[in-house]
């Protein structure tokens, strides 16, 4: 019995030895030689073929439950003239936010209430959006916002994806032949895509900001995707 824990203290302790050793080569083993890092992108402008409409509604009063029917009445008004034109995919309608706060005085207490509805419209068909803006009178326009449905922005991305690879293995190639070697191995790559949204000019916000009494101008404008690879390559002999 003795002989044996003799044994398994023993093998314990060469194992210990052995991870050590390990450890320790590891830890000092060189660098790897012939390793290069790499990027390359891929960039184009797009048309933008969706447009998103806010539409608001504010009521205020001294009773809370008035205010309340307030935006109620103001919220279903617009909920009926926009299901008219509703068609899905081209004219998405949805509610937004509904809040309700207490204003107070100077002496802290509650003098009244305040607050607002909102009305969301989406959709490719940009001038039935807009045209429906004008027929909302108990909302006004408080934002808009362009972007890219999800089927143009995953075919964007595809194509742009397969250009950005391309490059990046042309330029793994191009690195191997400039520092001698008959060519590489691939060692981790990451892709990743993005969307450039410049914001809406200020001064056009505010003049939005009014009663929706005529059909919103549309001007969708481009938006700049973009696809970058990077990572790094093993040069071979």
């Amino acid at each position: 019995m003795k002989k044996t824990l003799a044994s398994l203290a023993a093998a314990t302790l060469f194992g210990f030895a052995g991870a050590s050793h390990a450890a320790d080569a590891t830890a000092f083993a060189p660098p790897p030689q012939g390793v290069v890092g790499l990027t390359a992108s891929a960039t184009a402008e797009v048309p933008r073929d969706m447009i998103s409409i806010t539409l608001n509604a504010t009521r205020d009063g001294p009773d809370a439950s008035a205010v309340q029917s307030a935006l109620r009445q103001a919220l279903d008004a617009g909920l009926v003239e926009a299901r008219k034109a509703a068609r899905p995919g081209e004219v998405d309608v949805q509610t937004g936010n509904f809040s309700l706060f207490p204003r107070y005085n100077k002496q802290n207490t509650i003098s009244g209430w305040q607050g607002s509805a909102e009305l969301v419209v989406e959709g490719r068909d940009m001038q039935a959006i807009a045209a429906l803006t004008g027929r909302i009178s108990s909302m006004t326009i408080s934002r808009v916002s362009y972007g890219l449905t999800r089927e143009l922005r995953e075919k964007t991305e595809s194509e742009l994806t397969a250009q950005a690879i391309a490059r990046y293995r042309a330029r793994a190639a191009e690195a191997a032949k400039a520092f001698g070697y008959a060519g590489y191995a691939l060692r981790e790559v990451d892709i990743n895509s993005g969307e450039s949204r410049p914001p809406i000019p200020a001064p056009r916000m505010r003049a939005m900001a009014v009663a929706s009494e005529e059909a919103l101008p549309v001007e969708a404008g481009k938006t700049e995707v973009s696809v970058s690879v990077s990572g790094s390559v093993q040069l071979t002999r």
